[in-house]
């Protein structure tokens, strides 16, 4: 009898010994929510130490990368080179002749300048307020150098983004002969380039020198010539107007006219303002 009551109780204690059965779906639940915080946790470290990927993998490869998108993404001043639109299609350079327009044309451009049209305020017709430049500026150091104007003392790439222009007219180079002209060029073009960027809607006229009276060791014709063609060049890759007024000025020899040159002052004379004026005037897309 005794051994009967142990086997029953036995048999009792199996009966009530809950079922353990293998769940599928609970292991794979456990699985993605460890990955999970793992995942979130090395996230949070990645953030929280700068040199993380350096510490990790020995490299800072990957930091680099993200700090020069960074910094390409954000230009710092008017210096780097802002993405501009398309060439224009309709773009012929150097602009041909048009029909004459009225002097109240000038009245809404503005222009951009170093010594060589630095009086266009007084003998040019274009208003003095809307003269940008002064003799320290010139085509190497167009970008950085600041003038005076009704905007407080700014470089021409601000001035004109605040002033908005209907049309801009830009003649630079003066510095041809003391300064290289791939540097010159290279400057100009980014002046250029970020004005046409950022004011897409503005027509840029850009003017090319007048020629040399005579020829120096510093600045000769041949030197303008070269240094003209390879602004055409630069306007017909941005997709902006060249104007030939080097051609209103030059005489049969390819030299300035006579006429069109101080000896007291050594610039251009008033007549040479009025040569240019017209020519302007004359050749509007």
């Amino acid at each position: 009898m005794a051994k009967e009551r142990t086997v029953q109780r036995r048999s009792k204690k199996k009966k009530d010994r809950p079922i353990v059965r293998f769940n599928f779906g609970l292991m794979i639940f456990l699985f993605l929510l460890s990955f999970t915080a793992c995942f979130v946790l090395y996230l949070l470290a990645a953030n929280l130490n700068s040199n993380f990927f350096a510490d990790e993998f020995g490299t800072n490869e990957m930091i680099t990368e993200d700090t020069t998108e960074a910094t390409e993404a954000v230009p710092a001043s008017s210096d780097a080179v802002i993405e501009v639109p398309e060439v224009q299609s309709d773009v012929n350079n150097p602009v041909p002749q048009s029909a004459a327009l009225d002097m109240s044309y000038l009245d809404s451009c503005c222009i951009i300048t170093d010594s060589t049209l630095l009086q266009m305020g007084e003998y040019g017709g274009f208003q003095k307020a809307n003269v940008f430049g002064s003799s320290q500026l010139n085509a190497l150091n167009c970008t950085t150098t600041k003038v005076d104007s009704n905007f407080g003392n700014e470089t021409v790439y601000d001035i004109i983004k605040n002033k908005k222009p209907n049309d801009l007219y830009i003649m630079l180079g003066s510095d041809l002969g003391t300064s290289s002209t791939e540097d010159m060029i290279a400057s100009y073009t980014t002046l250029v380039n970020n004005l046409h960027g950022s004011l897409p809607s503005m027509d840029i006229y850009v003017m090319q020198l007048p020629p040399v009276i005579y020829d120096s060791d510093v600045k000769s014709n041949e030197k303008v010539n070269d240094f003209n063609n390879r602004l055409l060049a630069m306007c017909n890759t941005i997709g902006v107007y060249c104007i030939d007024t080097n051609t209103a000025l030059k005489n049969e020899s390819g030299a300035l006219k006579e006429e069109y040159w101080s000896y007291d002052t050594l610039a251009l004379s008033d007549k040479a303002y009025d040569a240019v004026v017209d020519y302007i005037l004359t050749h509007t897309a």
